[in-house]
Order: C-alpha cells, then structure tokens, then sequence
C-alpha cells in the first residue's frame, strides 16, 4: 500500500455540488468578482470573528498589501522569523523596509521571544509573527513585549486557519492578519488565493483598493496598486469547504493525539509543544531527529512520502 503524503482530490467535501457550482458558473460567464466573492469575503469574517476581510489572489499578495498598508516609515526595520516561507520575507524588502531576522523557539518553532526582544530597537516599525504549522505564535507576549512602543504586529496566517489563541481567532490579535488558500492549504482553492483580516477599517479600505489599482469602483484610482483579485470559482469552492472546516479540524487534531501518543515515548524524536488553552489547526505535524535521512529512507522503502 502507498500512503501519500496528502490527497487533495480524495478530502474535497461535497464533489457534486462543488463541480456543479462551477459548472454554473461557466454557464453564467461569472468569472471575477460578484456575488460568490462577497459571499465568501463575509464568511471568512465571520469565521475568524475579524471586521473585515478582504480576499486577494494569493498568500504573497495578502502580506505584501498588509505591509503596505501600515504606512511604516521607509528604511525602519521589521522583524521577521527566520524559519519561514520565503514570503515573510519578500513583503518586507519589496516595501523599501529593512528586514531583520529572528530566531524561533523549538517547542513550537514560532519566533522566540528572549531574541525578539534583543532585536527590538528604536527603528523597529513592525514585528511578523507566523503562525507555522497552525502552530500559534505567543501574540499575547509579543503585545507585552512592545506595550507603549509604536510597533505594528502583522499576523502571517498562511498555514492556520482555523488555530486560536485563548478563544480568538489568529489573525485578529494584531492589526493586520494574511491567510493563503493555496490548494495544499488545509483550507485550500483549486488554485491560488489569499486573504487579508482586520479590524481597521482603514486597513480594510486601502486593502480593497490595492488589490485592484488603486480602485474600489470602476475608474475611481486613487493610488498605484496591483491586480490581485480572488476569482469567483476559487471563491465558490471555498465556501463550499469552509462549511465543512470545523469537521477538517477536528480530524486533524485526532490525528495529531495519535502522533502524540506514539511518538512521546521515543527518545531520538522530538515532537512540539502545545498550550491547552489554544486550539490548533495541524497544518503539519513537524518532528526532529538527527536520524532524518535514515528515517526518510526508512519511509520510502515502505511506501510512505
């Protein structure tokens, strides 16, 4: 038997009513924005119990326009964890920002919070905090740490929808969070997608012009921006699986107490900390060894990716 690493056909809820939603919306030549879009935009709010949301075409775009949409001070420095997607980084430079890296713990492998404080100076504008692996990053600390300094927190949400911290959702916590719906996502399209979350309702405002040049309405550009919109079909698939993400979550975390269980109890394995007060999403269930290769080999020869 061949145990795949993950099969994004097999775990799509509801096969005939999502191929049948696009079915019509081919019929019906709805392709970019409209009523599919809003409705998913008000879903993922509410999910996330955020103000606004703003959809984007991708995880990139999203933290790219949530940078932007601070208004940090050109050259100030923004504080990035080093054990993360390329993005994280990319959003900062591509704004004229400075990027500083910083370490992440290994009970969690979120940013550490004795090195964040060493490299907070008096040109930090802004801190990212990922939440990796749906594992969720101390905002908590982090807000303590920079109490009467004008600092911003953006929360790169790419890997956990649905994770909280004490009851809130990620992403709501700091002033701007960013999600991707890459298909790979647990919450993931049939092709790119993103999403920015805010209770700002100037953040929100800017958001909705950048993705589309600087426009919200026709003609009506206020600013160079970019084209960066959620397509109708990506948006009519997600909302389809969002109805049915509570169920995901659950397995997931099923899964995870049996790796727990399993794993605990070997010696060259080392396996994540969890706080019992947040709730988490198991984007990946990550493990250490120095045995890696060995163990990598081991799998393959098994049929296990």
């Amino acid at each position: 038997m061949k145990v795949k690493f993950t099969n994004l056909y097999k775990i799509i809820p509801n096969k005939k009513k999502v191929f049948s939603k696009i079915k019509n919306l081919i019929k019906t030549s709805k392709f970019v924005g409209g009523e599919e879009v809003l409705k998913f935009e008000n879903n993922f709010s509410n999910f996330t119990g955020a103000k606004y949301c703003a959809s984007v075409g991708n995880g990139t775009d999203a933290l790219e326009i949530a940078v932007k949409s601070l208004d940090l001070k050109k050259n100030s420095e923004v504080i990035v964890p080093v054990n993360t997607w390329i993005s994280t980084a990319e959003a900062v430079v591509v704004n004229g920002l400075k990027l500083v890296f910083c370490d992440i713990n290994l009970d969690d492998y979120t940013i550490c919070l004795k090195d964040l404080q060493k490299k907070i100076n008096k040109k930090t504008s802004a801190i990212i905090a990922v939440h990796l692996y749906g594992n969720p990053a101390d905002i908590i600390k982090i807000k303590k740490i920079i109490k009467n300094k004008n600092i911003k927190i953006i929360e790169d949400c790419a890997q956990a929808h649905g994770t909280k911290i004490n009851n809130n959702h990620v992403g709501t916590l700091g002033d701007v969070g960013t999600f991707s719906f890459f298909p790979g996502k647990n919450l993931g399209g049939f092709g790119d997608g993103g999403a920015i979350i805010t209770n700002s309702k100037k953040i929100y405002e800017y958001s909705l012009r950048a993705r589309s040049h600087g426009a919200i309405k026709k003609y009506d550009h206020r600013f160079p921006g970019r084209n960066s919109r959620l397509d109708t079909i990506q948006s009519a698939v997600l909302n389809i699986k969002l109805k049915n993400y509570k169920k995901v979550i659950s397995i997931r975390n099923k899964l995870a107490k049996i790796y727990f269980s399993k794993l605990k109890n070997i010696n060259d394995i080392k396996i994540f900390r969890i706080n019992k007060k947040n709730q988490y999403s198991f984007h990946q269930f990550v493990i250490r060894t120095s045995k890696r290769n060995m163990l990598k080999k081991h799998l393959a020869k098994n049929n296990i990716d």
